[in-house]
């Protein structure tokens, strides 16, 4: 009875290739856990042509025809497929036709003691094997993290306490945060980020954050992140270090750019203006536990909060906020009004003049972070 419960047929494939891996594994232990038998095969699907394609085709056939011994159960795994998108490989017209035959095949099978599960990266699902296979099993499409996607940290964190959970170890809230900060939207150095706590921390079965400050990596996410921590800590000679970093990687990487760490930047003071008035309301009181902070955060009276989540504080991620709120007492309100005008005014320089942008952002760095004189 249990067998009927699962589909015969499963396609798991995404942009995050760590986690398809990880599903497919765990699928395909678990059937063949409940088909039982000894006569599963995996067949490697991760071709370079179009012959290799055919090749691989005419195995999972074989494989599917090929009966279990003693009517036991066979899964059979199509694993790491590469040529259901949009590869070389995958463009050939030999390749194309032989998929399209695939399914009246896969419709027709018996489906009694055996099961097929097909793992592949990205999927072209307006071909005719994807929606026949949509069709008579189940498709599970993983996306990766990305820092686009307003939850990958909430994501991440879930992720992550699964994961040091299989070592049998918990973590804190606050090494939590600092270990999904640090590794940023990133599925297998996260994996690896948590092999090393689990080795170094040794027979206690807690991380703390001094583990996570000790052993793990930054990535460049966090990295940029060290931007926005320089200018909450009013830190000028940190800061410039850390925007000519970022400036360099911007020559190197398509996706970062002048205009993406001047909105890194705005965000950070509106996060330290939201707090600011947090402190005033006395909704909040300096914390130096995390679990303490996210205790009164959860007690803000949310209807008192606007519902446009750039202006909602809740939006963001508590511990963003609790790294913020030390440096919030090293700046005026009318400083960080001040920083945020002067930030918008950064903006419009920097899409309608010529000047050099990272000139332009240093200059306004350093009139954000300078005192300003008091009158006489």
């Amino acid at each position: 009875m249990a067998a009927a419960k699962s589909p015969a047929v499963s396609l798991i494939c995404g942009d995050d290739e760590f986690a398809v891996k990880k599903r497919a594994k765990e699928v395909y232990q678990t059937w063949c856990d409940e088909v039982g038998g000894m006569d599963h095969e995996i067949i490697d699907a991760s071709v370079s042509n179009s012959g290799d394609a055919l090749n691989t085709i005419s195995k999972l056939r074989e494989a599917l025809q090929t009966l279990p011994f003693f009517g036991s159960g066979k899964v059979v795994w199509l694993r790491d497929c590469n040529f259901l998108g949009d590869e070389r490989a995958a463009s050939a017209q030999a390749v194309t036709e032989t998929l399209n035959e695939l399914p009246d095949e896969l419709k027709n099978f018996k489906w009694q003691n055996v099961r097929l599960l097909i793992s592949a990266g990205k999927v072209d699902k307006r071909k005719t094997f994807f929606k026949a296979l949509d069709k008579i099993g189940s498709v599970e499409s993983l996306a990766g993290l990305s820092v686009d996607d307003k939850d990958w940290i909430e994501r991440a964190e879930v992720a992550a306490r699964m994961g040091i959970r299989e070592h049998k170890k918990e973590i804190s809230g606050e090494a939590l945060s600092e270990l999904v900060s640090r590794v940023g939207p990133n599925a297998r150095q996260l994996e690896n980020e948590i092999e090393k706590l689990s080795a170094f921390t040794g027979d206690r079965t807690k991380i703390e954050f001094a583990d996570v400050a000790t052993i793990c990596s930054r990535n460049k996410t966090a990295r940029a992140f060290a931007l926005g921590d320089a200018l909450g800590d009013r830190d000028l000679p940190r800061l410039l270090k850390r925007l000519d970093e970022e400036l360099w990687e911007t020559k190197f990487d398509s996706q970062k750019s002048e205009i993406g760490l001047l909105y890194g930047l705005i965000s950070k003071v509106r996060a330290m203006l939201l707090l600011k008035e947090m402190l005033r309301e006395g909704w909040l009181k300096p914390a130096n536990d995390y679990n303490n902070f996210k205790s009164q955060l959860e007690r803000v009276p949310k209807d008192k909060l606007p519902e446009d989540r750039k202006f909602n504080p809740l939006a963001l991620n508590p511990y963003v906020l609790y790294k913020a709120l030390p440096q919030v007492k090293k700046y005026s309100q009318s400083e960080l009004v001040r920083a945020m005008d002067l930030l918008l005014r950064c903006n419009q320089r920097l899409v309608t003049s010529g000047l050099d942008e990272a000139l332009v952002l240093q200059q306004t760095l350093v009139q954000i972070v300078t005192p300003q004189a008091v009158a006489a």
